[in-house]
């Protein structure tokens, strides 16, 4: 009797999780086969899928997880802020008067960026959820408890810029929450099929390969290469691209690294786009199992000095506990790295709006303990 109510459980719990993956809109929606035959055409599309530059190895066997995994679920206290993050507040009558010729970054976060360039509200991985999860009470927590401002009281924005369709970067309530105010989605190929499951208007959505260019609205962008992967559910992996952006205006020339591990490609995107006035990079939720696809802190610099920026911001960490190093690790070591180089570190409370051009940041110190 206790053999049968056993497998019976095991057929519901294994029939209920394929029903979920399967119909739960979180998951975001697949290419048709018209679209794959337009994959294609891209260097990165081979046999059915999209491939990094280099190679990219990110095989890691059963044992391997295994012996991970107690290390992972200890969560021990350094892996979370022990006190409340400071939050700058913003409100939609300050985005919607930012100085004319100026560009403005607000920073919510691990990778999401509000941004007002020459007058134009661009949002860049605007994850704005509690967790990175489809299921959000099973992901990390954010660590702050509030958003600079929630996304009910943010004005008509006139660009949202996607890298890739990660939990932590693409969310699904945010993106509900926001197709109502957004005038155009930027997105690598692929990706354009999450947003429309969503409700998102086909006509609003622009798909890019790495090197596409466009102008909008005055601004120059390019969609460029990252060393990275992609997959929302099951056997998706790789379904989509992954890239890193260009955004140029008349007075300011920015990078936005996306996810990505360390590769010559940084070099190429500073020998064509370069110098920049600014960068935010990639630097956290690393470890040496995954070092393809995440950079260490010291590769983060480095990849700053091969695009050849002025200022770089450290991203992707300050938000959740992706990674099972202390959560103040990343800024720790790009700082220390950054002082045998020229290179300037920026590191914003998250809400504090500053000038990328001159950046004038308060309390550069925030994330150690009052």
């Amino acid at each position: 009797m206790i053999l049968i109510t056993v497998t019976a459980l095991l057929i519901v719990t294994g029939i209920g999780s394929y029903v979920f993956v399967t119909f739960h809109p979180v998951f975001g929606g697949k290419a048709d086969e018209t679209q794959k035959a337009e994959y294609q055409k891209s260097n990165q599309y081979q046999n059915g899928i999209f491939e990094n530059q280099i190679e990219t190895d990110m095989s890691m066997d059963f044992m391997e997880m295994l012996k991970m995994m107690p290390e992972f679920l200890s969560r021990p206290p350094e892996r979370e802020p022990d006190f409340e993050l400071p939050v700058e507040k913003i409100d939609s009558i300050s985005i919607t008067t930012a100085p004319d010729g100026t560009t403005q970054l607000t920073w919510f976060g691990h990778s999401a960026f509000l941004m007002t360039i020459e007058g134009k509200k661009v949002l860049i991985d605007p994850m704005f959820g509690e967790s990175p999860s489809p299921i959000s009470f099973m992901g990390s927590k954010r660590y702050s408890k509030e958003l600079p401002i929630e996304i009910e009281q943010l004005p008509e924005i006139d660009l949202v810029l996607f890298s890739h369709d990660h939990y932590d970067h693409l969310d699904y309530p945010s993106v509900t929450k926001l197709k109502s105010k957004v005038k155009q989605w930027f997105v690598p190929l692929g990706l354009e099929n999450h947003l429309t499951k969503w409700g998102v208007e086909a006509s609003k959505i622009k798909t890019f390969d790495w090197w596409d260019e466009t102008e909008y609205m005055g601004l120059k962008l390019a969609c460029t290469p990252a060393r990275h992967f992609s997959g929302r559910g099951l056997g998706d992996r790789f379904s989509t691209l992954w890239a890193s952006w260009v955004i140029q205006s008349d007075s300011s020339r920015i990078f936005f690294s996306g996810d990505s591990g360390y590769g010559p490609h940084f070099k190429e995107i500073g020998k064509k786009y370069g110098p920049f006035d600014f960068a935010m990079m990639e630097c956290g939720q690393y470890n040496e199992k995954w070092d393809n696809i995440h950079m260490m802190p010291e590769e983060t610099i480095q990849a700053g000095l091969d695009i050849n920026t002025g200022r770089l911001m450290p991203i992707h960490w300050g938000a959740f506990t992706l990674a099972m190093h202390s959560w103040t690790d990343p800024v720790e070591r790009a700082l220390k790295a950054s002082k045998q180089t020229e290179l300037e570190i920026i590191v914003p409370k998250i809400g504090e709006t500053f000038n990328a051009v001159k950046p004038e940041i308060e309390g550069q110190f925030w994330w150690e303990k009052p």
